[in-house]
C-alpha cells in the first residue's frame, strides 16, 4: 500500500515539475523575444542603454511624463518627481529611485543623440 502511495506521489510531483519547467521555458522565451522586438525598435546604441540601465526610452518618458527629449521639461519634471517622492513628505524610495533611474536613461538617451549629431557634422564637412 505504502509503495503505491509514494509511487504516485513521485509521479504526481514529476508530472507537475515538467510542467512547471515546460511553462517556465514559454515564458522566458517570450520574455527574449518582447525583449530582441524592443531592441529593434531603437537604434543600437539606445536600445543597449536600455539594456544597461534596465529601462526602455518610452518607459523612462513615461515615467517623467514628457513627450519629447526637451532638457528643460526633463530636469522641470525629474526635480519635482523626486521632490515629491521623498521619504522625508511621506513619500516611497522605490517610485524616488525610478524617477533617477528615468531620468539617468534620458540623459544616456541625450548623450546618444549629441553623440550621433556630431558625428554627422563631420560627415557632412567631408
Amino acid at each position: 500500500q505504502a509503495k503505491y502511495l509514494a509511487q504516485i506521489i513521485l509521479v504526481g510531483a514529476q508530472v507537475v515539475g515538467r510542467a512547471f519547467m515546460r511553462a517556465l521555458r514559454q515564458e522566458f522565451a517570450a520574455s527574449q523575444a518582447a525583449a530582441d522586438a524592443r531592441g529593434r525598435a531603437e537604434r543600437p546604441q539606445s536600445a543597449a542603454a536600455s539594456r544597461i540601465i534596465g529601462i526602455s526610452l518610452q518607459e523612462a518618458q513615461q515615467i517623467l511624463n514628457v513627450s519629447s527629449l526637451n532638457p528643460e521639461e526633463i530636469q522641470k519634471n525629474y526635480d519635482h518627481l523626486f521632490k515629491v517622492n521623498d521619504k522625508s513628505v511621506g513619500g516611497s524610495f522605490y517610485l524616488q529611485s525610478k524617477v533617477v533611474r528615468a531620468k539617468e536613461r534620458l540623459d544616456e538617451e541625450l548623450r546618444i543623440q549629441a553623440r550621433g549629431d556630431k558625428e554627422k557634422g563631420r560627415k557632412a564637412e567631408t
